[in-house]
């Protein structure tokens, strides 16, 4: 096959882009062809690190393993991420080139063009069709002339183009008219199909909607994917996990602190799968107390999000179930959090220079201008506390932070880097993807299940054979409610 590409934007962010890219990737691969993802530049506090060490968007990805190749950075070559204050962190290339404002960004960016090509034709010269991903919305009538993920990156590779919208919000078929009206004609052009996301119902209700749109447009609808839930990582902070309410008919409850710059929730994903657990993503201090282990994620600007729990009483209310004998898991951002003090002397983070911790571990933290990005496999070796009972284990998992830890706690790991540390009920860790190891998982919730006085349960598949089964769940469900054929003639005609 000559090479192919096509492109998904969105009438709005959160339409449904990522999880459109991720299906078309699985229909490809299952179809035979050597398929990639790729978006030019992604906004996103939730990002994966590459064996070789590199940063990329998280959707990218978990897309790479519905194509089954290894997620490399030339399929997200920039990666913004915010860090309050009206700053954003850039990641070009897979590395940290520093942080700057919005406008500063608007200036610069017009520099990478060359980036996004070069990692472009890369992936090229490696596959047979590329996915591509925009972002946002395609007419963002005040920034357009600048574009360089949506219409503009369409321009610049030459690609066909698909609209997804989210009926699900609202007002969809003004969403698509005022999408494609708003598009100037020869980008009207690329525009070839139209999916509606995320409905619910019969679909024979849409058809007279469906017919006038079409008719008013000139693009096809090549299909309408149902409301449905499958448990896939979600690119960034617009995701309902954060709006589901407790299950009653769960025997386990975690907490999890909903932090403002809340980064690599999707750590969190393995215990959504376990069947008796629930999540409650927690805001207010008034909604902790009755869970059986509290969690600290990820930040992207830990001492801001530290002084915020301090402020609204969440930290306060932490220390006092710790002491009660809650387990706490403090996870990158979150494990910094736990020690004496969290120091900025740099101002990476903002002009905080210095905050105390929660101090329920003997640990400082000082935020290095150099950026830790590493895979990281190892031995968990056998410990007191939390965890006593576990013998030697495997485990794995990525590194991204800024800070640099050390004090008095003891590794928990044979090669006695402080990754993961343990002290009584506390543990603080760096490793993203702790709970993708499950027998460190089914250990913790099986003590859980042991003092509840319910019975031991053990994981019987990997989280990677859990998330293929997912994918392939996806697929068929794209493929039942989207016409494959079209977009097969759309990649033949371009």
């Amino acid at each position: 096959m000559k090479h192919k590409k096509i492109m998904v934007v969105g009438t709005s962010s959160g339409a449904g882009k990522s999880i459109t890219v991720t299906s078309l990737c699985r229909v490809f691969f299952k179809d035979g062809y050597k398929v990639v993802p790729f978006k030019s530049q992604n906004m996103a506090l939730n990002s994966y690190i590459t064996k070789d060490g590199h940063e990329m968007g998280r959707a990218q990805a978990v897309q790479a393993v519905a194509c089954e190749v290894d997620a490399h950075y030339t399929m997200n070559p920039i990666l913004l991420k915010p860090t309050g204050d009206r700053k954003i962190q850039i990641i070009l290339n897979g590395k940290s080139i520093g942080n700057m404002g919005g406008l500063e960004y608007g200036k610069y960016k017009i520099k990478l063009k060359k980036d996004i090509l070069k990692a472009y034709k890369e992936l090229q010269n490696k596959s047979e069709i590329i996915v591509i991903e925009g972002a946002g919305s395609p007419v963002e009538i005040n920034i357009k002339q600048d574009d360089i993920v949506n219409m503009g990156l369409a321009e610049m590779v030459d690609s066909p183009v698909i609209l997804v919208a989210d009926i699900d919000r609202g007002g969809v078929f003004a969403s698509i008219y005022g999408t494609i009206s708003l598009m100037e004609p020869e980008e009207r052009k690329r525009i070839k199909g139209v999916i509606i996301n995320k409905f619910r119902g019969n679909v024979d209700i849409l058809k007279p909607g469906l017919k006038k749109i079409e008719d008013l447009t000139g693009v096809p609808i090549l299909g309408v994917m149902p409301y449905f839930e499958l448990d896939i990582e979600d690119e960034d902070g617009v995701t309902e996990k954060f709006n589901k309410l407790k299950s009653k008919s769960r025997n386990i409850t975690i907490s999890v602190i909903k932090l403002k710059h809340i980064s690599n929730f999707t750590d969190i994903d393995p215990l959504i799968a376990v069947k008796d657990v629930n999540i409650n993503y927690v805001t207010s201090f008034h909604e902790l107390g009755d869970e059986d282990l509290i969690i600290i994620p990820g930040s992207k600007n830990t001492i801001d999000d530290l002084k915020d729990i301090k402020e609204n009483g969440i930290a306060e209310e932490i220390i006092k179930l710790s002491r009660k004998g809650v387990p706490v898991i403090g996870i990158c951002g979150g494990f910094q959090m736990l020690g004496e003090k969290v120091s900025d002397p740099y101002e990476i983070e903002g002009d905080i220079k210095e905050l105390p911790g929660l101090g329920l571990l003997d640990i400082e933290t000082v935020m290095e201008k150099e950026k830790v990005t590493t895979q990281y496999s190892g031995i968990l070796k056998k410990s007191d506390g939390l965890l006593k009972g576990l013998g030697d284990i495997k485990i794995k998992g990525y590194e991204i932070h800024q800070g640099v830890t050390s004090g008095k706690e003891i590794s928990c790991t044979s090669d006695n880097r402080l990754i993961i540390t343990l002290k009584d009920n506390i543990l603080g860790t760096y490793l993203h993807g702790i709970f993708q190891n499950y027998e460190f998982t089914d250990f913790i919730l099986n003590k859980i299940r042991e003092k509840k006085g319910l019975e031991k349960k053990t994981t019987k598949k990997s989280f990677e054979e859990y998330r293929l089964e997912e994918l392939n769940k996806l697929e068929i469900i794209f493929r039942e409610n989207v016409d494959i054929d079209a977009i097969y003639k759309i990649l033949e005609e371009e």
